[in-house]
């Protein structure tokens, strides 16, 4: 008997005549039209640190702080983040600037912890097929980004979605954040294909991150640009500082005044797009850095 086909067994996904999907995180709504950004430094590394990339992003109009507390790192002498403390920081930053929070959960463990400083959970890429985790998150009452793995396929990324929409949780956003292929240059290559087929084949939100698609500042720009122009619904991006003494991904991070120029050029894209940048989440603080 041959196997169904990917579009047989994605029951949550493949209702006919869906209307895309609007995820709501506080004040900002994520698939609405408006065109959403989340940025923040990778990883939260003192007090003073995340309030300033909090601010900076805040002023330049950002619209959700993200900030690591638990990472995932590739190496076991890596940097691998604050833990609770750091989300407490995460939090008050965020308060402080008016911005609500992503962050990043990794295992059933942390999910009550997590959820009690959070406002979306963030699943990374080697926890896209997390089954357990996807279950968990499916039972909490909050919206969740789902990233793309690092070798997944796009059916295989839409499945794991499943798991937390078939678990009771509607809330779901996904991310593409760059795969991995043959080609060595960058440290993944940004698949802007990918998240035109999805738009297409999903009511999902989707939303890119040009800063680990590319793995270098001066790329996330003209990334950022390419992800809005292929029908992205917003960003997630780095944001630091001190991109140079950066305890993680400093090389991809932008610089305060870097994402300003961003947040600048975006608006006049979007604008001939037919299409236009979402209210701040802060507006007492948009503006200018």
């Amino acid at each position: 008997m041959a196997a169904p086909s990917p579009d047989a067994v994605r029951k949550a996904l493949s209702v006919p005549g869906q209307a895309g999907r609007v995820v709501r995180i506080g004040p900002v709504e994520v698939g609405a039209g408006p065109f959403v950004v989340m940025a923040g430094p990778c990883a939260v590394e003192s007090g003073a640190q995340v309030e300033a990339a909090a601010r900076a992003v805040a002023r330049a109009g950002a619209h959700v702080l993200r900030g690591g507390a638990f990472k995932p790192r590739t190496s076991p002498y890596a940097f691998q983040g604050l833990g609770e403390a750091g989300l407490t920081l995460l939090a008050q930053a965020a308060r402080a600037n008016g911005l609500p929070v992503i962050t990043e959960v990794m295992s059933e463990a942390q999910l009550p912890v997590v959820c009690a400083h959070a406002d979306v959970l963030q699943i990374g890429a080697r926890n896209m097929q997390n089954f357990s985790l996807l279950k968990a998150v499916a039972q909490v009452n909050k919206p969740v980004l789902l990233k793309r793995g690092l070798s997944a396929t796009l059916d295989e990324w839409l499945l794991a979605a499943e798991y937390v929409l078939a678990g009771g949780n509607g809330e779901v956003m996904l991310c593409e954040r760059g795969i991995r292929t043959f080609e060595p240059a960058l440290r993944n290559t940004l698949d802007l294909g990918g998240v035109a087929w999805v738009k297409r084949r999903s009511p999902l939100p989707v939303v890119v991150d040009p800063s680990h698609a590319t793995g270098d500042a001066a790329l996330v720009l003209p990334l950022a640009l390419a992800a809005a122009a292929a029908g992205a619904d917003g960003l997630l991006v780095e944001v630091h500082p001190a991109p140079e003494s950066a305890l993680c991904d400093g090389a991809q991070a932008l610089t305060p005044a870097a994402f300003s120029d961003l947040m600048s050029r975006l608006g006049p894209l979007l604008q001939a797009l037919g299409r236009q940048l979402a209210a701040p989440a802060a507006p007492a603080l948009g503006g200018a850095a």
